[in-house]
Order: structure tokens, then C-alpha cells, then sequence
């Protein structure tokens, strides 16, 4: 019979400790999307990126964060529109949501990226049906990602005279916007924004060009 492999090694929550102000507990109200979010991570099956731990008790290495925990940021950044990994690291330092879902764990955007990547088609799979199901239930709110990158606010609650979507449609709702935000994922925090603001100056542009070409041809006539 062979020998029962030691315990992986987790850098896990604190949510007790003590922040400027306040603890971490108090940065979130009772029914945020987020502890709801956090609440169902911890209902997954997440044993096979346990198993995939090399930091083992009473081995060598440092502890590694819980891969709960980067299940959790990674899909409350799906649901909030980030795909990129230095956005979702910033975030986690100011944005009180994921501090929270952080837990006073420190994480990096290299971390969350080799995360992201060594376990991308299982993160695939799992964020696209989290996604689905959390939204057929009209549980959370979905910023979505349009083409032009611009986002656009999908609440779970809007709307209810309107037929209550599939989860079939749920799935390619979220199939397409975990193909959107893969492209981000080594932008930095500022490349969505600019996306956007590039866009109306684009549009701008034609928008004068097309009241130019107007007055030209009103007095040619």
C-alpha cells in the first residue's frame, strides 16, 4: 500500500486581520456579489489543481496560494469584464471586492497568469459553466465585453418580464466573453480604456467627415 502523500502547502485567507480602518470582513456588505461568488468557489471540486501543489507539508518551498482563491478572482474578473492579469493584480491592492476574495493573500500578475495559463483548459471548462450557471440563476451580473471592448452591464435581475434565457444561452454567453477577455490577459490595466477611447475618436473622426462631405455637396449645389 503506498504511503499517503503529506497535505499541500496554502497560502490562505485571513479575512480577520486587520487593515487601515477595518478589517478585511467589513470591506464587503453582507449580500455583495462577491461573497457569493467566494461561496460558491468553495462548493467546486478544485482536487486536481490541489493535486497539481509541488509545496507539500513537511516538504521544501514556500506555500503555495490556494487555487481556491485564484478560482474565485478569476471568475469574479470574468464577471466584472478583466481579463487581464496586471488589471485583476491592481485590483486585488484597491478595489475592496477582490481584496476581499484575496484575503489578505498576496498575489502578483505573474502568479495569476502562470495560474491562468498552466491550467487553461480546465479553467476554460470550469469558468464558462460557473459563469452559465451562476447567471441562468440570475444570481450575478455579467459585464458584458462587446467587440469593440467596450462593456456593457448584463444585471441579473433586469428586465424580468422578458423570457428568463436557457442555459444553453448562458454557455455561449460565457463562451464568448472567456474568448474576449483571453486576449487581455497580459494587457495592462489601462488597455481596455484606451481601446475604448480610441474607438470614439474613430468614430468622431467619420462623424465630422460625414458633416464635412454634406456641406461640400450642399455648396457645389
Amino acid at each position: 500500500m503506498s504511503e499517503e502523500r503529506p497535505a499541500p502547502r496554502l497560502r490562505t485567507i485571513d479575512r480577520q486581520q486587520i487593515i487601515p480602518a477595518m478589517p478585511l470582513e467589513d470591506l464587503l456588505d453582507c449580500d455583495h456579489q462577491a461573497r457569493l461568488v467566494w461561496d460558491y468557489c468553495l462548493r467546486l471540486d478544485l482536487s486536481a489543481l490541489y493535486d497539481n501543489v509541488h509545496s507539500r507539508v513537511g516538504g521544501p518551498g514556500h506555500p503555495a496560494i490556494d487555487p481556491r482563491i485564484c478560482v474565485a478572482l478569476w471568475l469574479y474578473a470574468t464577471l466584472e469584464g478583466i481579463g487581464s492579469a496586471r488589471a485583476l493584480a491592481w485590483l486585488c491592492l484597491h478595489h475592496n471586492a477582490f481584496r476581499w476574495l484575496a484575503g489578505g493573500v498576496c498575489v502578483n500578475h505573474h502568479s495569476l497568469c502562470d495560474f491562468r495559463v498552466d491550467h487553461l483548459e480546465f479553467l476554460d471548462a470550469l469558468l464558462t459553466h460557473s459563469v452559465a450557471v451562476l447567471r441562468e440563476q440570475q444570481l450575478v451580473d455579467l459585464n458584458r465585453v462587446a467587440i469593440d471592448g467596450m462593456r456593457v452591464r448584463a444585471c441579473a435581475g433586469a428586465a424580468s418580464f422578458r423570457r428568463k434565457a436557457t442555459l444553453e444561452e448562458h454557455l455561449a454567453e460565457a463562451k464568448d466573453q472567456l474568448a474576449r477577455l483571453k486576449e487581455e490577459m497580459d494587457d495592462d490595466p489601462g488597455a481596455s480604456s484606451r481601446r475604448a477611447v480610441a474607438l470614439w475618436h474613430a468614430i468622431a473622426h467619420n462623424v465630422r467627415r460625414w458633416f464635412s462631405l454634406r456641406g461640400e455637396a450642399a455648396l457645389a449645389g
